[in-house]
């Protein structure tokens, strides 16, 4: 199992990480598409990005926005494996 992170290298790795925000023991960040379309084919790649670390974000859709939530459950928070996720989820909504 990962270790958590402490408060000061989750403020450390926040500061590298566009856009997401510590939401209880998760990290979040909503992504908004110009189509519902490229917003799914976003869900898509993260989905198969999540498949490939096996590790499962919770995605939310609504219509062009499109909001992921990385938590490492079985440690209990946040761990360096939802900051990996959390960035490659940057890279691929800049391929959308």
């Amino acid at each position: 199992m990962p270790d958590l992170l402490t408060a000061e290298d989750i403020e450390r790795s926040l500061e590298d990480l566009e856009g997401w925000e510590v939401e209880g023991k998760a990290i979040a960040r909503e992504f908004e598409f110009e189509t519902f379309l490229a917003g799914i084919a976003f869900v898509v790649t993260v989905a198969t990005a999540a498949e490939e670390l096996n590790h499962h974000p919770d995605i939310d859709i609504r219509y062009r926005r499109v909001r992921v939530a990385v938590s490492t459950h079985s440690a209990g928070g946040l761990t360096e494996l939802d900051f990996s996720l959390a960035s490659r989820c940057n890279e691929l909504a800049k391929d959308n």
